[in-house]
């Protein structure tokens, strides 16, 4: 059925913290040079399902495509995080949000990229997941669910949302797309790269770029179902993500549910993506803010509404557009440590306590693929 925004439907109740306080954890300061003051350690927020995550990351290259942003590469990279129950167990150390490489990368450009990010200050290598490196999975299949983060963005940024969702019992698998994502290491250096790759993007994308963006994601999802054998399996992404699952969702047969949070439907130019034109006959849910709302995104999502069919839209009051990552947890800690201001904080992730808003968004996706792709 579709949905629009009638109050009752709205997902924040004002004073919801029952069962969250603990959910959050403190940020810690982090040792410095003598004289140095300490750089600060961020911490995310612990899952709540019953089973602890494995993680285990992998390379992958597509010797049928070229590379968009760097065709002197001759073949198109990946880096995923395969993220699935575990067997209980602390002897495998937790994976790092970020790889040393990486997180040298994001300090120098993370300022550039969402201004209200600290220049300095912050420890970005130290931030940890809840994600045990290397530990056995336990037996069985489970359902599949692909992640592609927001343009500009690296699958890391997604990692709460990956690891509690893998803690309720699906494999996560999240996506990276070198190129335009912030900063991407791979295992060694190529023929023509190094072991960290930069974005191209220097600012919003143009009609061009942003119409490579969204076909080169696509691509890459389809790729990772092909690579993994992969049928059968839901998909979620953020923002420039959000477009691409959403597309691919009309595309391909083998995503049977995908959860849009907070992607424009349309090109720059007012193109309409294919799955707005013609609708999808499988479940597709629009997630938004009432901080992000504006005339580009009404209008695609709209278009999309219309046909009617299993598009259901729904609203998070109090936030905007980074509530669905992992700053919806990190950027208060900032704030705390007088890193970013609350104005700042609220050009990101709006004004709602994380104790409310990171929980909010999990629940909304784990229902969704709760009913269309359970566990």
């Amino acid at each position: 059925m579709t949905s629009s925004f009638p109050s009752g439907r709205r997902l924040f109740a004002r004073g919801a913290l029952v069962g969250a306080a603990a959910l959050l954890l403190g940020a810690a300061p982090a040792t410095a040079a003598r004289g140095a003051a300490p750089l600060l350690r961020l911490r995310l927020p612990a899952p709540s399902g019953r089973y602890p995550v494995g993680a285990g990351t992998l390379h992958l290259a597509d010797p049928s495509r070229n590379d968009p942003w760097d065709p002197g590469i001759g073949v198109r990279e990946l880096m995923i995080t395969v993220l699935r129950p575990a067997v209980p167990g602390h002897r495998f150390p937790h994976l790092a949000q970020m790889t040393p490489g990486a997180a040298e990368s994001f300090a120098d450009v993370a300022h550039w990229i969402h201004e209200p990010l600290p220049l300095a200050g912050v420890d970005w290598a130290a931030t940890l997941t809840h994600a045990r490196a290397g530990a056995r999975p336990l037996p069985g299949r489970r359902p599949v669910l692909l992640y592609s983060p927001g343009g500009g963005d690296a699958r890391v940024m997604g990692s709460s949302l990956a690891v509690d969702l893998a803690s309720h019992g699906w494999t996560v698998i999240t996506v990276d797309h070198p190129g335009d994502a912030s900063e991407v290491e791979f295992p060694g250096k190529g023929p023509v790269r190094g072991r960290v790759r930069k974005s191209v993007l220097t600012g919003p994308p143009d009609a061009a770029t942003f119409r490579t963006m969204i076909e080169t994601r696509v691509a890459d999802l389809r790729f990772v179902l092909d690579a993994l054998h992969l049928d059968r399996v839901g998909a979620y992404g953020h923002s420039a993500g959000g477009t691409a699952v959403a597309q691919a969702l009309h595309d391909d047969r083998r995503i049977t549910a995908a959860v849009n949070l907070e992607g424009y439907l349309d090109q720059v130019d007012g193109e309409l993506f294919s799955v707005a034109r013609q609708a999808t006959r499988r479940p597709l849910l629009l997630a938004g803010t009432d901080g992000f709302r504006n005339a580009r995104l009404e209008r695609s999502w709209a278009a999309l509404l219309a046909h009617g069919g299993p598009v259901v839209r729904r609203q998070l009051d109090g936030t905007h557009h980074w509530v669905f990552t992992d700053y919806a947890a990190l950027v208060p800690q900032l704030q705390q440590a007088g890193l970013t201001t609350a104005a700042g904080r609220a050009a990101m992730i709006g004004r709602a306590d994380p104790r409310v808003s990171v929980p909010t968004v999990r629940n909304l996706v784990r229902s969704f693929f709760a009913r269309h792709l359970p566990t």
